[in-house]
C-alpha cells in the first residue's frame, strides 16, 4: 500500500494509537549516543504523531513525490533523539519505512576539535574585540589567561571585579555567533545531498558516521529501497543554511531546562561550564530566530502550540542560564 493510502486510512478510522513501550528500540545512527525514551518522551511523541499524520497526508495530496523530509530539532538535550526514535518507531509499525538520521554526524570536524575550535573562536574574538576596542592591556591579559587555565573566561562574574571584562565577553560571544550553527562548522550541502538523493528515489546512500576520537569517521552505506519519511533529529534541523526538509518540528525549551538532561547522554565532560552555558544559550537565540519555520511546534509542558503563542513563551522566560 502506497504511503498516502496508508496514512489515509489511518486518519479516517480515528483509531491510532501509540504503543505503550519504554523498552529498546531502534534510534537514531550518531555512534556511540545514548537515548533513554522515559513516559514523558512517550506522553510527547502521542501528542505530536496525530498532527503529523495530517501535515504529511497534506504534503501528499499536493504533490506526485512520496518521500518525506521532516525534522526534529530544539535545544540541546531537549529530547529530540527520544521523540525523533518514537515517531520513527510508529511510523515503521504502521508500515510506512522510516530511518532517523543525526546531524550531529555532519559537523566538519570531530566533537573533540569542534570543541576546541568553538573555544579557540571565542578566545580569539575576545582578545581581537578588546585591541578594538581599546581595553586590551598585558596586565589585563595575565587575569584572562589565569581564567582561560581554569576555563572560566566565559564566566560573567567576572564583570563584578572587573568592569573592562565586558570587552572580552561580548567580542567572544559575537565571534563565537558567527561560528555556531553555520557553514564554517557544518557540512549542511553533505545533508542536503543526502535529502536529494532520498527525494529522488536513490536506493542506496552514503552516510557519515561520527565518533569522538579522531579515527572514529567513517561512511556506512545505506539501503533506502523501503523507506518512504526520513527523519533528522538535530539542533540545526530548522536552519536556514540547507533545503530539503518538508515538515519542521520544533521542541522548545529554555536552556536552564536542557542541563540535566545533558549529564545522562555522554555529550561532554564540561557540561556546567560557562563555555557550554554560553553555547547553550546563543543555540537557543538560533532557534527562536528560527522558529518561524516549524510546522509543529510542541511546549515544554507538552502541548502543541502556534508560533505566537511560541514566542509570547519565550518572551516571557528572557534571561541565560547564569540567572537562574
Amino acid at each position: 500500500m502506497e504511503l498516502k493510502s496508508i496514512i489515509e486510512k489511518m486518519i479516517k478510522s480515528n483509531q491510532w494509537e501509540a504503543p505503550d513501550i519504554i523498552g529498546d528500540i531502534p534510534h537514531g545512527d550518531m555512534p556511540g549516543d545514548k537515548i533513554q525514551i522515559s513516559e514523558v518522551h512517550i506522553k510527547k511523541a502521542n501528542v505530536i504523531f496525530p498532527e503529523l499524520l495530517v501535515r504529511m497526508m497534506t504534503l501528499l495530496e499536493k504533490r506526485e513525490c512520496q518521500k518525506l523530509v521532516l525534522t526534529v530539532c530544539g535545544g540541546s538535550g531537549v529530547g529530540k533523539s527520544e521523540i525523533a526514535s518514537l515517531l520513527s518507531y510508529y511510523l515503521n509499525q504502521m508500515g510506512i519505512g522510516s530511518y532517523t538520521l543525526s546531524g550531529d554526524n555532519y559537523p566538519h570536524r570531530i566533537p573533540l576539535y569542534n570543541d576546541a575550535e568553538r573555544m579557540r573562536v571565542f578566545r580569539h574574538s575576545a582578545i581581537k574585540g578588546m585591541i578594538k576596542a581599546g581595553t586590551y592591556k598585558e596586565e589585563r591579559f595575565n587575569i584572562i589567561h589565569q581564567f582561560q587555565q581554569e576555563n572560566d573566561d566565559a564566566n560573567a562574574e567576572h564583570l563584578k571585579d572587573y568592569p573592562w571584562y565586558e570587552s572580552y565577553l561580548l567580542s567572544g560571544r559575537e565571534g563565537l555567533m558567527e561560528y555556531l550553527g553555520t557553514r564554517h562548522e557544518i557540512a549542511y550541502e553533505e545533508i542536503e545531498e543526502i535529502l536529494s538523493q532520498f527525494k529522488s528515489g536513490k536506493k542506496e546512500i552514503w552516510l557519515k558516521r561520527m565518533g569522538r576520537k579522531d579515527t572514529e569517521l567513517w561512511y556506512n552505506k545505506f539501503d533506502f529501497s523501503g523507506i518512504d519519511v526520513l527523519i533528522v533529529e538535530w539542533t540545526h534541523g530548522n536552519s536556514d543554511n540547507y533545503q530539503g526538509v518538508d515538515i519542521p518540528i520544533l521542541l522548545n525549551s529554555m536552556p536552564q531546562e536542557t542541563l540535566a538532561h545533558r549529564r545522562t547522554r555522554n555529550r561532554d565532560g564540561a557540561t556546567d561550564s560557562p563555555f557550554t552555558v554560553l553555547v547553550l544559550e546563543l543555540e537557543q537565540e538560533m532557534l527562536v530566530s528560527q522558529a518561524r519555520k516549524a510546522q509543529i511546534i510542541l511546549s515544554k509542558s507538552g502541548e502543541l502550540i502556534s508560533y505566537d503563542q511560541y514566542w509570547k513563551q519565550m518572551e516571557g522566560n528572557k534571561g541565560g542560564i547564569n540567572e537562574q
